[in-house]
This record gives structure tokens, sequence and C-alpha cells, in this order.
């Protein structure tokens, strides 16, 4: 069974080879940008390994032998689920991966806008020593989170804020906090709600049907005094208006990992507020969960190939 690495910007595919050479299967990596180099370079695949190249219908139309589409990562969004449904084409992604890392990054996130370190680092090194710059500062017992999607990562983030003594409410139209699973302590409420109520809104939901879910008019509803925070998916949060409501003080200030379109643009009008914090998607990125990826992937493909039951499906064959 032919395995084709679409594309990968890792350092190396060592755990990929030594896994796929251990089960006998022909693979070989590309680096395919577009739908052309797919569908010329890839027309003998039958397993696609994919990080960003575009799978589109018409890709998957072009590749007759196509069984299985595996994403390295969680989001699938350069992936057409819908027409591989329709081709009868099984597609997998890695939920579990990087659930702590993403977790631990928004909340180095949250606390770095609500204790403004970032602000103070910049202020104390080329301004002056003085703390009444910061001013002012909350303790988090009197604070409300708000996470935004309620999956593995939004409740193991909205569990790491609860034992840093902030109130949690989540909204998530597929989950309600319950006894049984431990997380009673978040309250279930309404986007419109968390809107209105949080003191801090981390987005932990996918971009389908959630994007340009915070906009001007959501901005409008959220407090003065309020942070934003994403570690998604870019698109969720419309970057204009989040640019307009820093420049107005609608909101106290945002913390992005993810951005619409990446690498974010060095002009970004978003980098000259001084509430502002950016990193370049790196909170899935540690040592230990870039080899359990690499890892899970590659095993997912072996799965499919010895006729075993995939782990990870996205979506669902008849």
């Amino acid at each position: 069974m032919k395995v084709i690495i679409t594309d990968c910007d890792h350092e190396d595919i060592n755990i990929e080879t030594e896994i796929l050479n251990s089960a006998g299967m022909e693979f070989e990596l590309l680096q395919c940008k577009t739908e052309e180099e797919l569908i010329k370079q890839c027309w003998n695949a039958e397993i696609l390994i994919n990080q960003y190249a575009p799978i589109t219908e018409s890709v998957m139309k072009s590749l007759p032998k196509l069984k299985l589409v595996i994403r390295y990562g969680v989001g699938v969004n350069n992936i057409d689920v819908v027409a591989a449904t329709k081709l009868g084409v099984q597609v997998c992604n890695v939920p579990d991966y990087g659930m702590n890392e993403v977790a631990d990054h928004a909340i180095a996130l949250m606390l770095s806008l609500t204790r403004k370190i970032v602000l103070m680092n910049d202020y104390t090194k080329n301004t002056k020593w003085d703390y009444s710059r910061s001013i002012p500062i909350h303790r988090s017992s009197t604070m409300t989170v708000g996470v935004v999607g309620l999956g593995r990562i939004g409740r193991n983030f909205a569990k790491k804020a609860y034992a840093l003594d902030f109130n949690v409410i989540g909204y998530d139209p597929y989950y309600k906090p319950n006894e049984e699973d431990g997380t009673d302590y978040i309250t279930s409420v309404d986007i419109e709600t968390l809107m209105k109520q949080s003191d801090v809104i981390s987005i932990h939901c996918p971009l389908e049907g959630a994007r340009n879910l915070f906009d001007e008019n959501a901005f409008k509803k959220m407090k003065k005094t309020a942070f934003i925070i994403n570690v998604a998916r870019g698109g969720i949060i419309n970057e204009a208006a989040l640019d307009k409501a820093l420049e107005n003080r609608e909101i106290a200030g945002a913390a992005l990992d993810c951005v619409e379109f990446e690498p974010m643009n060095p002009r970004s009008p978003l980098f000259r507020h001084d509430n502002f914090i950016c990193t370049p998607h790196m909170a899935w990125y540690s040592e230990e969960a870039s080899l359990e990826l690499k890892r899970k992937v590659t095993e997912e493909a072996v799965r499919f190939y010895r006729g075993q039951q995939v782990k990870y499906p996205v979506n669902k064959l008849s």
C-alpha cells in the first residue's frame, strides 16, 4: 500500500520511517503546496499523511487509489471532509497529542495578560522600575474565565484555571459539565452570557461554525476590562475587529497563538498595541508532543493498512 507524506516541515521523519519500514509499507516524502502538485505527484497514493497541502475534492477525484488521509494535528480545515466522505475516503487526525501543551500555553498567556507580565517586562527594561504602570491587577479568585469549547483541550484548560482559583464558565453546544466526569465546577452558559460575564475568554473550539464568532458586536458585549485568548484556530477572532477593539479600549488585551493567515504579516496593525501578545502557532509544541504526533499519525496508517479499525476517524463512511 503506497503511502505519501504530502508535505512536512519537521526536522526529520525518523519516527515515521521506522514505523512504516517495520510494517513493510512503501512510502515517500514530498513537499507539495498546491492542488496541481498533489495531483501530479501523488497519483498512485493509497494513503496520504498530510500537514498543510490542500486536500480538495478535485485532488481526491484525481487520485483513484486514495483510501485514507491522515492529518498531522487536530484541525482538518485544509481537507474537504464532506467531499472525502462522498468519495469514500477515510479522514483521520490526532486530537489528543498536545492537549496539555495547548492548555498550558493558554494558561501562560492568560497569566501574562492578567498579571501584565509582557507589558511590565518591556516597561521595566525600556522605561523605569515602577510597578504602578501595571495598575490595576486583580486577584484570580475575583475573576471569571469563560471557556469557548469544552472538548479535550478546553476541559484541560478549565481544570487548570479552576486550580488557580478562577471562577470558570463554559460554552459548548455539544457538551454539558457534569459530576460524573468531574467538570461540575464549570457553569454552563450561552455564548452571549459568556461574552458579557467573563474577565478572560479562552477559545478552544473548532473553526467550523465559529468563523468570526468574535467580531465587532462580540467585543462590544465584553467587559472593557476583559482579555481574550485564542489557541484554537485563526479566523474565530476577526482580526480587524480585534484591532479596532484594542484601539478603542473596548477590551483590555488579547493574546493569539493562531491567526487567519500564517505566518502573520509583520506589518499587522495588531503589533502596535502594547496589550497584544502573539506567539507563532506554537501552543501544541513540546519535544514530547512533537514525537507523539509523528508516532500516532504513522500508527494510524499502519492500523488501516492491516485492516484494523482506525482510532481517530473524523468522518463516518457508510
